[in-house]
């Protein structure tokens, strides 16, 4: 009989996104990019030339080190993204850099389709900056979010037609 630790092992084997061949993480960690199915909706490479850039921080709202601490005992650390919204058009490609400002906390993004279905998936690394090329084919909202530290550390792409 498998112990606990090797059946979770291999439950997390098992349910993990799979990577796309022949890529390579820009900041190093776990990523799943769009794969050939998602690709009418979204395409994102590590490189390439941008008519847009954005940044994205990674902000602490509330942590154990300066508090509040009350905030901290009733939600535990509370983590967002800044901006939280960010406008782009379709066809578009905006490179969005993900700048992790905290030390010692991992963060992640996971970009969500208009399913919930999880189109692109990375580790934002501590103190680190995390840059992607992302070109949206369709108008709409897409909805992300940090899946170590929802439902306050989350955000929205919108979508909307070329200039």
């Amino acid at each position: 009989m498998r112990s606990a630790s090797a059946a979770a092992a291999l439950t997390a084997i098992a349910f993990a996104p799979p990577l796309r061949a022949g890529t390579a993480s820009p900041g190093g960690g776990r990523f799943y990019l769009p794969g050939l199915q998602d690709a009418a909706i979204l395409s994102v490479a590590p490189q390439g030339a941008a008519r847009a850039d954005v940044t994205v921080l990674t902000e602490a709202v509330a942590i154990k080190e300066t508090g509040p601490a009350q905030t901290v005992k009733t939600f535990g650390e509370v983590y967002a993204f800044s901006p939280e919204t960010i406008i782009v058009h379709r066809d578009e490609p905006t490179r969005i850099t993900f700048w992790n400002l905290q030390s010692n906390d991992h963060h992640d993004f996971a970009l969500m389709g208009p399913d919930l279905k999880v189109l692109m998936y990375m580790d934002l690394p501590p103190l680190k900056k995390t840059s992607w090329v992302f070109t949206f084919h369709r108008d709409g909202l897409y909805n992300f979010k940090c899946m170590q530290h929802e439902p306050a550390m989350s955000g929205q792409f919108l979508v909307i037609p070329p200039r």
